[in-house]
């Protein structure tokens, strides 16, 4: 799927999917002549195994994905 479907598929917006993307916080992209795309199934592993970060008492992908406003 396109970055703005991925983004999407996180309940992010697609700028701040290119940042974690861009930071190698999230999965890497994989390219077909000039065409980038992200494999859905190594962005559900990627959720499946992220265990979190405690910063603020908040973890970051709840906020990022709208939780614990």
């Amino acid at each position: 799927m396109r970055a703005p479907a991925a983004a999407c598929y996180l309940s992010m917006s697609t700028s701040f999917f290119l940042e974690l993307v861009n930071e190698k916080r999230l999965p890497q992209p994989k390219r077909l002549r000039g065409i980038v795309f992200w494999d859905r199934l190594e962005l559900d592993e990627f959720v499946s195994n992220f265990e979190g970060e405690v910063e603020d008492s908040r973890n970051e992908l709840e906020r990022a994905l709208g939780f614990n406003k």
